[in-house]
C-alpha cells in the first residue's frame, strides 16, 4: 500500500507541463441538402505546453463547444517537439501548405513575437518568446497554421547538425 502511494507521488512529479489550448478560428459552415441547409461549426485549435511542444487540430460539430473539444483532441494527437535555442528558434526556416507560406526568423532576446493571427498563437503556445515571422500569399487561418507547423517541423536540432558536420555547436549557423 505504501509503495503504491510513493509510485503515485513520483508519477505526479514527473508529469509533463499542462497543455494550454487556444482557438485560432471558428467558422459557420452549411451543407445544402434536399430539405434545406444543415448548419454546423468548424473550429481550428492549437495546443502547446510552452516548452517546445505544439500541435494543431480541426474539429466540426453542430455546436461550437463540441467542435472546439474535437479540435483540441485532434491537436493533442498531432503534437510535435521543436528545438528551441533559448527563447527563439535555432535558424531561419520557410514552411508552406496549399496557398499559405510562412517565414520564421530567429530574433535576439527582447524582440518579442512579431507575428499575427494563427502564427502568433502557435508561437506563444510553443514557448517561443522572440521571433520574426512573415505570412505570405494566403491569409486563410487553416493554411497559415498548417504552413507554420510545416516550418516548425523543418527545424533542425543544433546538436544533431553539429555532430553530422563534425563542428562545435557554437560555430554552427554563425
Amino acid at each position: 500500500m505504501v509503495d503504491e502511494e510513493i509510485i503515485k507521488e513520483e508519477m505526479e512529479e514527473r508529469q509533463e507541463p499542462e497543455l494550454k489550448e487556444q482557438v485560432i478560428s471558428i467558422r459557420r459552415v452549411t451543407k445544402v441538402v434536399k430539405g434545406g441547409k444543415n448548419l454546423s461549426f468548424s473550429a481550428l485549435v492549437a495546443v502547446g505546453d510552452g516548452q517546445g511542444r505544439v500541435g494543431i487540430g480541426k474539429g466540426k460539430a453542430r455546436e461550437v463547444p463540441m467542435a472546439i473539444a474535437k479540435a483540441a483532441e485532434e491537436a493533442k494527437k498531432n503534437l510535435i517537439k521543436i528545438p528551441l535555442k533559448g527563447t527563439t528558434i535555432p535558424h531561419f526556416v520557410k514552411g508552406g501548405h496549399d496557398a499559405g507560406a510562412v517565414i520564421l526568423r530567429p530574433a535576439s532576446k527582447g524582440t518579442g513575437v512579431i507575428a499575427g493571427g494563427a502564427v502568433r498563437i502557435i508561437m506563444e503556445l510553443a514557448g517561443i518568446k522572440d521571433i520574426l515571422t512573415k505570412s505570405l500569399r494566403s491569409n486563410n487561418p487553416i493554411s497559415v497554421a498548417r504552413a507554420t507547423m510545416d516550418a516548425l517541423q523543418k527545424l533542425k536540432w543544433p546538436e544533431k547538425v553539429a555532430k553530422i558536420r563534425n563542428i562545435p555547436e557554437d560555430k554552427l549557423w554563425s
